[in-house]
C-alpha cells in the first residue's frame, strides 16, 4: 500500500488549538499509537525545521513525522502564471522527497507533511473570494472560462489525500463553483481521488520528466508511467487533466530522453484525454542552500542539477541566492524542446514555456 511505501508516522507535533478541530481529531485517530509533542507554532519546530544536522536524516523525517496545525493567515495571491490565484494552503511539507523541490526553502531542510485542521474557515474564505470575483470577462492563459485557483502550492494534495480528507473537501467545494476551477500538480498517483466527483472543477497536471531522470530526481514519488498510466482514467473521473514538463533538465542526451518520454505519453493518452490536455514547461531553476544540503543526503542528483558551465546566478524573488540556465543558451534549450513537442505531440497546446 503506496501509503505506507511513503509514511509511518510515528511521532505528531501537535498545535492545541489543531488537536480541538474535527479535522485534527480525524488525523490524531488515524496514528493512536504515534507519539504525540505539544507545539506552540508549526512554523517553529527546532529538531525538525532549520537544523541542518537533519540532513542525513532528510527521508527518515517525511516518513516518521506529521504536523497538525492551524493556518492563520488566510489570502487568495494573484498569480496569472499557472493560476490566477495561489489559495490558502490547506497543507505544507511533503512525504515526497525531489532533490530540487523549493518547498524546503521556505521552511529549511527535511519539511514533512503539515495538515492544517481549520479545513471549514479555509473553504469558506475560498468560497467567499470566488463569488467576490463573478464571471471571468476574459480567457487568459490559466483557463478561457474559470477563475483558476493553486490549492497546493505548497504540498502536494494526491498525498495529502492519503493523510486527510482535505484535499476531498477542497474538490467537493469547487465542484459546485461555476465560475471557478482547483488547480494542483502533482508526483503521485492516489486512485482513491478517483472516487470523487471533481464535475470537472478539478485540474490535475502531473508532472512528467524521462525517467532515466526521474530515478535519481524525483525520490519516493510514483514512477513515471504509472503517472501516464494515471492520466486516461482521471479524465474519465470527471477531472481536468494537464501535464507539467518540469523541471527540463539539460545533460547529455536530454533531448532524445524527451521524445521518448513524449512518444509514450502520446500513446499512454486516448483522443479525448489530448483533446482536453495543455501542458506547462519549467526549465530547472536551482537553489544554493539547496544545493548544499543535497550534497549531505543525495550528492549523486547534484551531478544533474548543479552545472556551472551551464548555469547563471540569480536572486528569487524571496532574495534566495538560485541559478538558472545562462541567458541565451536557455531561450535556444526552451525552442529546443518545443520544436519537439511540435513533432512528436502537435495536439499537446503549451499554456506557457520559460
Amino acid at each position: 500500500m503506496r501509503q505506507q511505501q511513503l509514511l509511518d508516522v510515528t511521532r505528531i507535533y501537535v498545535e492545541p488549538a489543531a488537536a480541538e478541530l474535527p479535522r485534527g481529531q480525524e488525523v490524531l485517530a488515524r496514528w493512536p499509537d504515534a507519539t504525540r509533542v505539544e507545539v506552540a507554532s508549526h512554523w517553529n519546530i527546532p529538531e525538525l525545521h532549520g537544523d541542518e544536522a537533519n540532513a542525513a536524516r532528510w527521508v527518515r523525517i517525511k516518513r516518521e513525522a506529521l504536523v497538525l496545525g492551524v493556518k492563520k493567515s488566510l489570502a487568495a495571491r494573484p498569480n496569472g502564471r499557472s493560476a490566477d490565484f495561489i489559495a490558502p494552503s490547506t497543507a505544507n511539507g511533503c512525504a515526497m522527497a525531489c532533490s530540487y523541490c523549493y518547498v524546503p526553502r521556505r521552511k529549511g531542510y527535511s519539511n514533512p507533511i503539515t495538515v492544517f485542521a481549520n479545513i471549514e474557515q479555509i473553504t469558506g474564505y475560498l468560497e467567499r473570494h470566488v463569488r467576490r470575483q463573478g464571471v471571468k470577462a476574459e480567457p487568459n492563459q490559466c483557463d478561457p472560462d474559470a477563475w483558476v485557483y493553486d490549492v497546493g502550492e505548497n504540498s502536494d494534495c494526491s498525498v495529502d489525500a492519503e493523510v486527510s480528507a482535505n484535499v476531498d473537501d477542497l474538490v467537493a467545494l469547487f465542484a459546485r463553483l461555476p465560475t471557478a476551477k482547483a488547480s494542483f500538480a502533482t508526483k503521485h498517483v492516489n486512485r482513491r481521488l478517483l472516487e470523487l466527483e471533481p464535475a470537472g472543477r478539478t485540474r490535475v497536471r502531473f508532472s512528467l520528466m524521462p525517467a532515466r531522470f526521474a530515478k535519481l530526481l524525483d525520490l519516493r514519488t510514483s514512477p513515471v508511467a504509472e503517472r501516464l498510466a494515471a492520466l486516461d482514467d482521471f479524465v474519465e473521473a470527471g477531472y481536468e487533466v494537464h501535464v507539467n514538463l518540469s523541471p527540463v533538465v539539460v545533460a547529455e542526451g536530454w533531448l532524445a530522453a524527451w521524445a521518448e518520454l513524449l512518444d509514450e505519453l502520446d500513446a499512454a493518452t486516448s483522443p479525448a484525454t489530448k483533446r482536453q490536455m495543455a501542458a506547462e514547461v519549467i526549465f530547472l531553476t536551482h537553489e544554493e542552500r539547496l544545493h548544499e544540503v543535497n550534497l549531505a543526503w543525495h550528492p549523486k542528483a547534484e551531478d544533474l542539477l548543479w552545472r556551472p558551465a551551464l548555469q547563471e546566478a540569480k536572486r528569487s524573488q524571496s532574495g534566495a541566492a538560485t541559478v538558472r540556465y545562462r541567458t541565451g543558451d536557455k531561450g535556444r534549450y526552451v525552442r529546443q524542446l518545443l520544436d519537439l513537442l511540435e513533432q512528436r505531440t502537435p495536439w499537446l497546446r503549451v499554456r506557457y514555456a520559460f
